[in-house]
Protein backbone atom coordinates (compact mmCIF):
# COMPACT_ATOMS: atom_id res chain seq x y z
CA UNK A 1 0.00 0.00 0.00
CA UNK A 2 3.06 2.60 1.09
CA UNK A 3 4.51 1.87 -2.16
CA UNK A 4 1.44 2.36 -4.32
CA UNK A 5 0.91 5.62 -2.43
CA UNK A 6 3.91 6.87 -2.97
CA UNK A 7 3.77 6.75 -6.67
CA UNK A 8 1.87 9.48 -6.39
CA UNK A 9 3.10 11.22 -3.28
CA UNK A 10 6.57 11.79 -4.46
CA UNK A 11 4.98 13.73 -7.12
CA UNK A 12 3.85 16.00 -4.49
CA UNK A 13 7.15 18.46 -3.86
CA UNK A 14 7.32 19.03 -8.17
CA UNK A 15 2.98 19.78 -7.84
CA UNK A 16 3.80 22.33 -5.30
CA UNK A 17 6.72 23.52 -7.07
CA UNK A 18 4.48 24.33 -9.82
CA UNK A 19 1.66 25.20 -8.41
CA UNK A 20 2.78 27.66 -5.64
CA UNK A 21 3.63 31.00 -7.59
CA UNK A 22 0.13 30.41 -9.57
CA UNK A 23 -1.28 30.15 -6.29
CA UNK A 24 0.57 32.89 -4.70
CA UNK A 25 -0.59 35.13 -7.96
CA UNK A 26 -4.28 34.15 -7.51
CA UNK A 27 -4.54 34.86 -3.29
CA UNK A 28 -3.14 37.86 -4.54
CA UNK A 29 -6.10 39.08 -6.48
CA UNK A 30 -8.33 37.71 -3.86
CA UNK A 31 -6.44 39.25 -0.74
CA UNK A 32 -6.77 42.73 -2.66
CA UNK A 33 -10.66 42.17 -2.81
CA UNK A 34 -10.26 40.89 0.70
CA UNK A 35 -8.42 44.08 1.76
CA UNK A 36 -10.59 46.26 -0.44
CA UNK A 37 -13.80 44.63 0.77
CA UNK A 38 -12.52 45.44 4.64
CA UNK A 39 -11.57 48.97 3.40
CA UNK A 40 -15.02 49.51 1.90
CA UNK A 41 -17.30 47.48 4.93
CA UNK A 42 -15.57 50.46 7.19
CA UNK A 43 -17.28 53.17 5.03
CA UNK A 44 -21.05 51.15 5.18
CA UNK A 45 -22.90 48.12 4.50
CA UNK A 46 -24.37 50.05 1.58
CA UNK A 47 -20.93 50.71 0.11
CA UNK A 48 -19.98 47.05 0.73
CA UNK A 49 -23.22 45.88 -1.33
CA UNK A 50 -22.65 48.35 -3.93
CA UNK A 51 -18.93 46.87 -4.93
CA UNK A 52 -20.79 43.41 -4.23
CA UNK A 53 -23.28 43.88 -6.85
CA UNK A 54 -21.27 45.93 -9.48
CA UNK A 55 -18.41 43.22 -9.04
CA UNK A 56 -21.34 40.42 -10.18
CA UNK A 57 -21.17 42.07 -13.86
CA UNK A 58 -17.17 42.28 -13.73
CA UNK A 59 -16.88 38.56 -12.42
CA UNK A 60 -19.13 37.34 -15.52
CA UNK A 61 -16.93 39.35 -17.88
CA UNK A 62 -14.00 38.20 -16.41
CA UNK A 63 -14.96 34.50 -16.36
CA UNK A 64 -15.66 34.60 -20.04
CA UNK A 65 -12.22 36.66 -20.60
CA UNK A 66 -9.90 34.70 -18.55
CA UNK A 67 -12.03 31.15 -19.40
CA UNK A 68 -11.00 31.75 -23.03
CA UNK A 69 -7.53 32.68 -22.02
CA UNK A 70 -6.72 29.06 -20.84
CA UNK A 71 -6.92 27.52 -24.53
CA UNK A 72 -3.34 29.10 -24.28
CA UNK A 73 -2.07 26.67 -21.87
CA UNK A 74 -2.70 23.31 -23.12
CA UNK A 75 -1.46 24.40 -26.67
CA UNK A 76 2.07 25.94 -25.59
CA UNK A 77 2.41 22.78 -23.04
CA UNK A 78 1.92 20.25 -25.65
CA UNK A 79 4.12 22.40 -28.01
CA UNK A 80 7.14 22.51 -25.37
CA UNK A 81 6.93 19.12 -24.34
CA UNK A 82 7.01 17.98 -28.03
CA UNK A 83 10.05 21.03 -28.46
CA UNK A 84 7.83 22.67 -30.98
CA UNK A 85 8.75 26.41 -31.08
CA UNK A 86 6.69 27.22 -34.66
CA UNK A 87 3.22 25.55 -32.65
CA UNK A 88 3.95 27.44 -29.16
CA UNK A 89 4.70 31.10 -30.43
CA UNK A 90 1.84 30.46 -33.09
CA UNK A 91 -0.50 29.64 -30.50
CA UNK A 92 0.86 33.10 -28.32
CA UNK A 93 0.46 35.35 -30.92
CA UNK A 94 -2.97 34.01 -32.18
CA UNK A 95 -3.94 33.91 -28.74
CA UNK A 96 -3.03 37.42 -27.73
CA UNK A 97 -5.00 38.79 -30.53
CA UNK A 98 -8.27 36.85 -29.45
CA UNK A 99 -7.69 38.21 -26.08
CA UNK A 100 -7.19 42.16 -27.18
CA UNK A 101 -10.04 41.82 -29.05
CA UNK A 102 -12.11 39.97 -26.72
CA UNK A 103 -10.93 42.16 -23.77
CA UNK A 104 -11.98 45.41 -26.20
CA UNK A 105 -15.65 43.77 -26.78
CA UNK A 106 -16.24 42.89 -22.92
CA UNK A 107 -15.33 46.40 -21.72
CA UNK A 108 -17.89 47.48 -24.07
CA UNK A 109 -20.74 44.65 -22.94
CA UNK A 110 -20.25 45.43 -19.12
CA UNK A 111 -19.93 49.61 -20.19
CA UNK A 112 -23.59 48.69 -22.09
CA UNK A 113 -24.99 47.15 -19.79
CA UNK A 114 -25.25 49.38 -16.46
CA UNK A 115 -29.21 50.53 -17.31
CA UNK A 116 -29.58 46.13 -16.45
CA UNK A 117 -29.13 47.49 -12.28
CA UNK A 118 -32.21 49.43 -12.38
CA UNK A 119 -33.78 46.45 -13.65
CA UNK A 120 -32.56 43.75 -10.68
CA UNK A 121 -34.60 44.21 -7.58
CA UNK A 122 -31.81 45.82 -5.79
CA UNK A 123 -31.67 48.49 -3.12
CA UNK A 124 -31.60 51.71 -4.74
CA UNK A 125 -28.94 53.48 -2.77
CA UNK A 126 -26.80 50.57 -3.49
CA UNK A 127 -27.33 50.68 -7.33
CA UNK A 128 -26.67 54.21 -7.28
CA UNK A 129 -23.06 53.88 -5.19
CA UNK A 130 -22.76 50.70 -7.83
CA UNK A 131 -22.49 53.19 -11.31
CA UNK A 132 -19.81 54.99 -11.19
CA UNK A 133 -17.63 52.27 -9.40
CA UNK A 134 -18.68 49.98 -12.40
CA UNK A 135 -17.72 53.00 -15.29
CA UNK A 136 -13.71 52.68 -13.99
CA UNK A 137 -13.63 49.14 -13.08
CA UNK A 138 -14.68 47.86 -16.48
CA UNK A 139 -11.74 49.87 -18.64
CA UNK A 140 -9.79 47.60 -16.09
CA UNK A 141 -10.75 44.41 -18.32
CA UNK A 142 -9.01 45.14 -21.61
CA UNK A 143 -5.28 44.93 -19.46
CA UNK A 144 -6.20 41.88 -17.25
CA UNK A 145 -8.21 40.06 -20.03
CA UNK A 146 -3.89 40.85 -22.33
CA UNK A 147 -2.36 39.95 -19.29
CA UNK A 148 -4.29 36.96 -19.15
CA UNK A 149 -2.33 35.54 -23.08
CA UNK A 150 1.11 36.79 -21.43
CA UNK A 151 0.35 34.69 -18.01
CA UNK A 152 -1.43 31.72 -20.13
CA UNK A 153 1.73 31.51 -22.08
CA UNK A 154 4.05 31.66 -19.36
CA UNK A 155 2.24 28.75 -17.79
CA UNK A 156 2.17 27.00 -20.46
CA UNK A 157 5.86 26.68 -20.82
CA UNK A 158 5.97 25.90 -17.16
CA UNK A 159 7.19 29.93 -15.78
CA UNK A 160 4.53 30.25 -13.27
CA UNK A 161 6.92 32.35 -11.18
CA UNK A 162 6.91 35.63 -13.50
CA UNK A 163 3.31 35.81 -13.70
CA UNK A 164 3.55 35.55 -9.45
CA UNK A 165 6.14 38.26 -10.08
CA UNK A 166 4.35 40.98 -11.95
CA UNK A 167 0.92 39.95 -10.25
CA UNK A 168 2.15 40.36 -6.29
CA UNK A 169 3.50 43.76 -7.48
CA UNK A 170 0.57 45.35 -8.73
CA UNK A 171 -1.56 43.72 -6.06
CA UNK A 172 0.52 46.18 -3.50
CA UNK A 173 0.58 48.88 -5.60
CA UNK A 174 -3.60 48.09 -5.33
CA UNK A 175 -3.91 48.01 -1.75
CA UNK A 176 -1.68 51.29 -1.65
CA UNK A 177 -3.54 53.43 -4.15
CA UNK A 178 -7.11 51.71 -3.10
CA UNK A 179 -6.18 53.20 0.85
CA UNK A 180 -5.28 56.81 -0.66
CA UNK A 181 -7.90 57.19 -2.77
CA UNK A 182 -10.65 55.47 -0.67
CA UNK A 183 -10.19 57.77 2.29
CA UNK A 184 -8.20 60.68 0.83
CA UNK A 185 -4.85 60.28 2.25
CA UNK A 186 -1.69 62.25 1.50
CA UNK A 187 -3.73 65.39 -0.08
CA UNK A 188 -5.76 63.61 -2.73
CA UNK A 189 -9.62 63.97 -2.22
CA UNK A 190 -11.79 61.30 -0.46
CA UNK A 191 -13.08 58.69 -3.27
CA UNK A 192 -14.70 56.02 -1.61
CA UNK A 193 -15.66 52.97 -3.59
CA UNK A 194 -14.84 55.16 -6.29
CA UNK A 195 -10.87 55.22 -5.04
CA UNK A 196 -11.33 51.10 -4.78
CA UNK A 197 -12.11 51.39 -8.92
CA UNK A 198 -8.92 53.53 -9.85
CA UNK A 199 -6.38 51.88 -7.79
CA UNK A 200 -7.89 48.70 -9.78
CA UNK A 201 -7.54 50.87 -13.02
CA UNK A 202 -3.92 51.55 -12.75
CA UNK A 203 -2.34 48.05 -10.63
CA UNK A 204 -3.82 46.08 -13.53
CA UNK A 205 -2.33 48.15 -16.61
CA UNK A 206 0.96 48.46 -14.33
CA UNK A 207 0.40 44.52 -13.85
CA UNK A 208 0.27 43.74 -17.49
CA UNK A 209 3.08 45.70 -18.67
CA UNK A 210 5.62 44.42 -15.85
CA UNK A 211 5.05 40.49 -17.31
CA UNK A 212 5.65 41.35 -20.60
CA UNK A 213 9.18 43.01 -19.58
CA UNK A 214 9.67 39.61 -17.71
CA UNK A 215 9.40 37.65 -20.20
CA UNK A 216 11.07 39.79 -22.92
CA UNK A 217 14.38 39.65 -20.75
CA UNK A 218 14.38 35.89 -20.54
CA UNK A 219 16.13 33.84 -22.81
CA UNK A 220 13.35 31.23 -22.96
CA UNK A 221 10.53 33.25 -24.17
CA UNK A 222 12.36 36.36 -25.76
CA UNK A 223 11.74 34.78 -29.08
CA UNK A 224 8.74 33.94 -28.55
CA UNK A 225 7.29 38.26 -27.86
CA UNK A 226 9.34 39.40 -30.52
CA UNK A 227 8.32 39.87 -34.23
CA UNK A 228 4.67 39.16 -34.00
CA UNK A 229 2.67 39.93 -36.94
CA UNK A 230 -0.96 40.38 -36.36
CA UNK A 231 -1.63 41.04 -39.87
CA UNK A 232 -0.60 37.72 -40.91
CA UNK A 233 -2.59 35.35 -38.89
CA UNK A 234 -3.77 31.71 -39.83
CA UNK A 235 -7.45 30.89 -39.71
CA UNK A 236 -6.56 27.49 -38.83
CA UNK A 237 -5.30 28.31 -35.17
CA UNK A 238 -7.75 30.67 -34.70
CA UNK A 239 -10.41 28.19 -34.90
CA UNK A 240 -8.26 25.55 -33.02
CA UNK A 241 -7.63 28.41 -30.02
CA UNK A 242 -11.31 29.20 -30.27
CA UNK A 243 -12.62 25.72 -30.22
CA UNK A 244 -10.90 24.76 -26.64
CA UNK A 245 -11.49 28.59 -25.67
CA UNK A 246 -14.88 28.89 -26.08
CA UNK A 247 -16.14 25.69 -24.32
CA UNK A 248 -13.70 27.04 -20.94
CA UNK A 249 -15.12 30.60 -21.19
CA UNK A 250 -18.50 28.67 -20.81
CA UNK A 251 -17.38 26.37 -18.20
CA UNK A 252 -16.05 29.13 -16.31
CA UNK A 253 -19.03 31.33 -17.32
CA UNK A 254 -21.24 28.82 -15.68
CA UNK A 255 -20.14 28.08 -12.82
CA UNK A 256 -18.62 32.69 -11.75
CA UNK A 257 -22.84 33.08 -13.26
CA UNK A 258 -24.17 31.27 -10.44
CA UNK A 259 -21.98 32.93 -7.47
CA UNK A 260 -23.40 35.81 -9.44
CA UNK A 261 -26.97 34.76 -9.05
CA UNK A 262 -26.55 34.32 -5.35
CA UNK A 263 -25.33 37.87 -5.19
CA UNK A 264 -28.14 38.99 -7.15
CA UNK A 265 -30.37 36.94 -5.10
CA UNK A 266 -29.05 37.95 -1.69
CA UNK A 267 -29.51 41.35 -3.39
CA UNK A 268 -33.21 41.05 -3.41
CA UNK A 269 -33.05 39.44 0.36
CA UNK A 270 -31.36 42.89 1.19
CA UNK A 271 -28.60 45.04 1.50
CA UNK A 272 -27.45 42.89 4.56
CA UNK A 273 -27.56 40.01 3.27
CA UNK A 274 -25.89 40.70 0.30
CA UNK A 275 -23.05 41.79 3.00
CA UNK A 276 -23.37 38.62 4.23
CA UNK A 277 -23.10 36.69 0.70
CA UNK A 278 -19.76 39.15 -0.28
CA UNK A 279 -18.37 37.98 2.95
CA UNK A 280 -18.77 34.76 2.44
CA UNK A 281 -17.71 34.86 -1.15
CA UNK A 282 -14.50 36.52 -0.52
CA UNK A 283 -13.63 33.86 2.23
CA UNK A 284 -14.28 30.93 0.05
CA UNK A 285 -12.59 32.71 -3.00
CA UNK A 286 -9.04 32.68 -1.36
CA UNK A 287 -9.45 28.68 -0.12
CA UNK A 288 -10.41 28.04 -3.56
CA UNK A 289 -7.68 29.86 -5.24
CA UNK A 290 -4.97 27.07 -4.03
CA UNK A 291 -7.08 24.35 -6.23
CA UNK A 292 -6.91 26.69 -8.87
CA UNK A 293 -3.58 26.84 -8.57
CA UNK A 294 -3.07 22.91 -8.84
CA UNK A 295 -5.83 22.95 -11.08
CA UNK A 296 -3.34 25.25 -13.56
CA UNK A 297 -0.70 22.55 -12.74
CA UNK A 298 -3.35 19.53 -13.85
CA UNK A 299 -3.58 21.66 -17.22
CA UNK A 300 0.00 21.69 -17.42
CA UNK A 301 1.43 18.86 -16.50
CA UNK A 302 -1.00 16.39 -18.21
CA UNK A 303 -0.81 18.58 -21.16
CA UNK A 304 3.22 17.96 -21.34
CA UNK A 305 2.10 14.03 -21.26
CA UNK A 306 -0.40 14.83 -23.73
CA UNK A 307 2.59 16.42 -26.40
CA UNK A 308 4.64 12.94 -25.35
CA UNK A 309 2.27 10.32 -25.61
CA UNK A 310 2.65 8.80 -22.09
CA UNK A 311 -0.80 8.12 -21.00
CA UNK A 312 -0.42 6.14 -17.84
CA UNK A 313 2.20 8.87 -16.67
CA UNK A 314 -0.68 11.15 -17.45
CA UNK A 315 -2.83 9.54 -15.40
CA UNK A 316 -0.43 9.07 -12.54
CA UNK A 317 0.54 12.39 -12.17
CA UNK A 318 -3.28 13.79 -12.40
CA UNK A 319 -3.84 11.56 -9.37
CA UNK A 320 -1.52 12.64 -7.58
CA UNK A 321 -2.72 16.55 -8.07
CA UNK A 322 -6.46 15.31 -7.01
CA UNK A 323 -4.75 13.87 -3.19
CA UNK A 324 -3.06 17.10 -2.47
CA UNK A 325 -5.77 19.23 -3.66
CA UNK A 326 -8.00 17.59 -1.21
CA UNK A 327 -5.47 17.48 1.55
CA UNK A 328 -5.66 21.10 1.22
CA UNK A 329 -9.47 21.01 1.27
CA UNK A 330 -10.05 19.36 4.73
CA UNK A 331 -7.56 21.58 6.01
CA UNK A 332 -9.84 24.48 4.90
CA UNK A 333 -12.77 22.86 5.17
CA UNK A 334 -11.88 22.46 9.41
CA UNK A 335 -10.46 26.15 9.29
CA UNK A 336 -14.16 27.40 8.26
CA UNK A 337 -15.58 25.08 10.77
CA UNK A 338 -13.82 26.50 13.61
CA UNK A 339 -13.31 30.37 12.88
CA UNK A 340 -16.84 30.70 11.04
CA UNK A 341 -17.81 33.63 14.21
CA UNK A 342 -14.79 35.00 13.52
CA UNK A 343 -13.41 35.31 9.92
CA UNK A 344 -16.60 37.26 9.04
CA UNK A 345 -15.69 40.25 11.90
CA UNK A 346 -12.67 41.01 10.25
CA UNK A 347 -15.28 42.89 7.55
CA UNK A 348 -17.61 44.68 9.85
CA UNK A 349 -17.22 47.67 11.74
CA UNK A 350 -18.53 47.51 15.47
CA UNK A 351 -17.39 50.62 16.98
CA UNK A 352 -19.75 52.76 15.08
CA UNK A 353 -23.31 52.98 16.93
CA UNK A 354 -24.96 53.59 13.92
CA UNK A 355 -23.65 50.69 12.12
CA UNK A 356 -24.30 48.01 15.02
CA UNK A 357 -27.64 46.70 14.21
CA UNK A 358 -26.16 45.98 10.35
CA UNK A 359 -23.29 44.46 11.66
CA UNK A 360 -24.64 42.06 13.97
CA UNK A 361 -26.94 41.03 11.28
CA UNK A 362 -24.31 40.37 8.89
CA UNK A 363 -22.36 38.35 11.23
CA UNK A 364 -25.17 36.39 11.90
CA UNK A 365 -25.67 35.32 8.36
CA UNK A 366 -22.20 35.36 7.19
CA UNK A 367 -20.90 32.81 9.94
CA UNK A 368 -23.85 30.29 8.69
CA UNK A 369 -22.83 30.75 5.17
CA UNK A 370 -19.39 30.17 5.73
CA UNK A 371 -20.13 26.52 7.17
CA UNK A 372 -22.17 25.47 3.72
CA UNK A 373 -18.52 26.38 2.19
CA UNK A 374 -16.81 24.29 4.89
CA UNK A 375 -19.32 21.39 3.62
CA UNK A 376 -18.11 22.13 -0.22
CA UNK A 377 -14.35 22.84 -0.54
CA UNK A 378 -14.22 18.98 -1.30
CA UNK A 379 -16.66 19.01 -4.28
CA UNK A 380 -15.76 22.41 -5.36
CA UNK A 381 -11.75 20.91 -5.21
CA UNK A 382 -12.09 17.82 -7.26
CA UNK A 383 -14.64 19.66 -10.08
CA UNK A 384 -11.67 22.14 -10.47
CA UNK A 385 -8.59 20.00 -10.85
CA UNK A 386 -10.71 17.61 -13.14
CA UNK A 387 -11.24 20.52 -15.38
CA UNK A 388 -7.71 21.51 -15.39
CA UNK A 389 -6.73 17.87 -16.13
CA UNK A 390 -9.23 17.53 -18.84
CA UNK A 391 -8.33 20.92 -20.46
CA UNK A 392 -4.94 19.57 -20.38
CA UNK A 393 -6.26 16.50 -22.83
CA UNK A 394 -8.20 19.01 -24.55
CA UNK A 395 -11.30 17.82 -23.61
CA UNK A 396 -13.99 20.89 -23.31
CA UNK A 397 -17.34 19.97 -24.96
CA UNK A 398 -18.87 17.33 -22.62
CA UNK A 399 -17.08 18.95 -19.61
CA UNK A 400 -19.35 22.20 -20.11
CA UNK A 401 -22.36 20.60 -20.67
CA UNK A 402 -21.65 19.18 -17.32
CA UNK A 403 -21.17 22.74 -15.74
CA UNK A 404 -24.03 23.47 -17.10
CA UNK A 405 -26.57 20.61 -16.02
CA UNK A 406 -24.48 20.76 -12.74
CA UNK A 407 -24.76 24.45 -11.71
CA UNK A 408 -28.14 25.45 -13.71
CA UNK A 409 -30.12 22.53 -14.26
CA UNK A 410 -29.43 21.30 -10.47
CA UNK A 411 -27.51 24.00 -8.48
CA UNK A 412 -29.79 27.26 -9.33
CA UNK A 413 -33.54 25.93 -8.96
CA UNK A 414 -32.51 25.17 -5.03
CA UNK A 415 -30.73 27.68 -4.61
CA UNK A 416 -33.93 29.91 -5.90
CA UNK A 417 -36.78 27.92 -4.33
CA UNK A 418 -34.71 27.67 -0.79
CA UNK A 419 -34.12 31.23 -0.82
CA UNK A 420 -37.20 32.97 -2.20
CA UNK A 421 -39.85 30.48 -0.60
CA UNK A 422 -38.49 28.87 2.63
CA UNK A 423 -37.23 30.34 5.84
CA UNK A 424 -33.28 29.18 4.77
CA UNK A 425 -33.00 32.92 2.79
CA UNK A 426 -29.62 32.94 2.04
CA UNK A 427 -28.31 29.94 4.10
CA UNK A 428 -30.76 28.10 1.17
CA UNK A 429 -28.89 29.88 -1.93
CA UNK A 430 -25.06 28.35 -0.36
CA UNK A 431 -27.39 24.69 -0.29
CA UNK A 432 -27.94 25.21 -4.15
CA UNK A 433 -24.10 25.89 -4.46
CA UNK A 434 -22.88 23.35 -2.52
CA UNK A 435 -25.74 21.08 -4.85
CA UNK A 436 -24.68 22.27 -7.80
CA UNK A 437 -20.76 21.80 -6.86
CA UNK A 438 -20.59 18.59 -5.57
CA UNK A 439 -22.95 16.94 -8.98
CA UNK A 440 -20.13 18.58 -11.02
CA UNK A 441 -17.08 17.34 -8.75
CA UNK A 442 -18.83 13.92 -9.75
CA UNK A 443 -19.38 13.90 -12.88
CA UNK A 444 -16.23 15.55 -14.05
CA UNK A 445 -13.89 13.39 -12.02
CA UNK A 446 -15.83 10.35 -13.62
CA UNK A 447 -14.89 11.81 -16.87
CA UNK A 448 -11.34 11.92 -16.79
CA UNK A 449 -11.00 8.52 -14.87
CA UNK A 450 -13.10 7.45 -17.84
CA UNK A 451 -11.22 8.83 -20.79
CA UNK A 452 -7.53 8.57 -19.16
CA UNK A 453 -8.74 4.91 -18.83
CA UNK A 454 -9.50 4.77 -22.67
CA UNK A 455 -6.74 6.56 -23.86
CA UNK A 456 -4.02 3.82 -22.13
CA UNK A 457 -6.41 1.24 -22.96
CA UNK A 458 -6.33 2.19 -27.10
CA UNK A 459 -2.17 2.88 -27.02
CA UNK A 460 -1.75 -0.75 -25.59
CA UNK A 461 -3.94 -2.10 -28.18
CA UNK A 462 -1.97 -0.25 -30.93
CA UNK A 463 1.00 -1.34 -29.59
CA UNK A 464 0.02 -5.16 -29.57
CA UNK A 465 -1.34 -4.77 -33.30
CA UNK A 466 2.28 -3.22 -34.53
CA UNK A 467 4.06 -6.16 -32.36
CA UNK A 468 1.80 -8.77 -34.65
CA UNK A 469 3.00 -7.03 -38.04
Amino acid sequence: MALVLSNYTKEFNYNLKLAYPVILGMLGHTLVAFVDNVMVGQLGTAELAAVSLANSFMFIAMSLGIGFSTAITPLVAKADGEGNFEDGKSTFKHGLFLCTLISILLFFGVFLAKPILHLMQQPQEVVVLAIPYLNLVAASLIPLIIFQSFKQFSDGMSMTKYPMTATLIANIINVVLNYIFIFGKFGFPELGIVGAAIGTLVSRIIMLFHLWYLLLQHKKTRAYLLDIKFLNLSKNMINKLFNLGFPSAMQMFFEVAIFTAAIWLSGILGKNPQAANQIALNLSSMTFMVAMGLSVVAMIRVGNQMGLNKYAELRRIAFSIFMISILFAIIFASLFLIFNDLLPKLYLDFDDPTKIFDSYEVLGIAKNLLLIAAVFQISDTIQVIALGALRGMQDVLIPTLITFISYWIIGFPISFYLSMYTEYKSAGIWIGLLAGLTASGVLLFIRFNHLSNKMILTKSISKNKLKEL
